[in-house]
């Protein structure tokens, strides 16, 4: 038996101290820890979120409706630092009851429709305008099928994989081994279907890789800064197909939205018009160039 082998007790207590880089904002029950409204700006959809990439991927599909000439989707994106536990505040907390960002509100229907779970949002948001889900229903549900296979494959990977590699105060071996197994395994999924097929659910950008880009692309691009050790060359695909979403405007804009770490010029920690990617980056702001 190892010596860090562990006898769970009859029943489980929170030790509030042992969360490692996360006690202060992870615990074991619900609910707003303060009264804090959120603030309204001036467009129809509120976007409350922190550039992880569950968040990049609403700031995503919004640049890409714009792209395609929504007025509509015009948004305030409002920073949520969750090492802050902003994410407990009362406002967020009536948004999303779960506390984890991205949370939603569209103004441009009353009453304001609240959206939690960063895949229902890209969903509601390509049936409002009409776009990247395919109309058949075929096209629909292969595309609805990878959204799907993101949000229940990724917990494996973040919670799980990024967890204990990156982010646990120690490191052992069989959780890192079980969770590597399992993310080779999803990305091989993911290499073999884009081996035929030139996006995730076929010759057109839909929501799925919108969804699946942030996770999967920057895992082979060295999130974590684990591409070596999972060898992420091999996964020639996927490769192929995240330096093409890459290269689009909207990934490029969506991905620096309320992004507080990084490169200066790629952080704007809150967007509230087009201009801001200009204007209002961090490093315009650290030099006074910003207003």
């Amino acid at each position: 038996m190892s010596d860090n082998a562990y006898t769970p007790p009859k029943v489980w207590t929170w030790d509030e101290a042992d969360g490692g880089a996360f006690s202060n904002i992870n615990r074991p029950i619900a609910g707003a820890t303060h009264d804090k409204a959120l603030p309204i700006g001036k467009h129809p959809i509120q976007l409350y979120s922190l550039a992880t990439p569950n968040g990049v991927k609403v700031a995503m599909m919004l640049e890409e409706l714009l792209e395609l000439g929504f007025a509509g989707a015009e948004y305030d994106a409002w920073l949520i630092n969750i090492g802050d536990g902003d994410q407990f505040g009362s406002g967020f907390v009536e948004i999303n009851p779960n506390s984890k960002i991205p949370a939603l509100l569209d103004h441009s229907v009353q009453p304001p429709q609240r959206v939690f779970e960063s895949g229902s949002m890209l969903l509601y948001l390509a049936e409002k305008f009409g776009v990247l889900l395919p109309e058949d229903a075929a096209g629909r549900t292969e595309t609805l099928n990878w959204l799907f296979w993101q949000m229940a494959s990724t917990p494996m990977l973040g919670g799980g994989f990024g967890h204990f590699f990156a982010y646990a105060t120690e490191k052992y071996q069989y959780p890192i081994d079980r969770y590597t197994m399992d993310v080779k395994r999803q990305l091989d999924v993911l290499d073999r279907q884009l081996a035929h097929s030139r996006y995730v659910a076929g010759d057109s950008y839909t929501i799925a890789d919108i969804a699946i880009w942030p996770w999967y692309g920057g895992l082979v691009n060295n999130l974590y800064n684990a591409a070596e050790f999972l060898d992420a060359k091999i996964y020639t695909h996927v490769l192929r197909w995240s330096a093409e979403v890459a290269k689009r405007p909207a990934a490029q804009r969506g991905r620096m939205v309320n992004r507080i770490n990084g490169k200066p010029h790629k952080q704007l920690r809150e967007r509230h018009d087009a201009s801001d990617f200009e204007l209002r980056t961090e490093d315009k702001i650290n030099s006074g160039g910003g207003a």
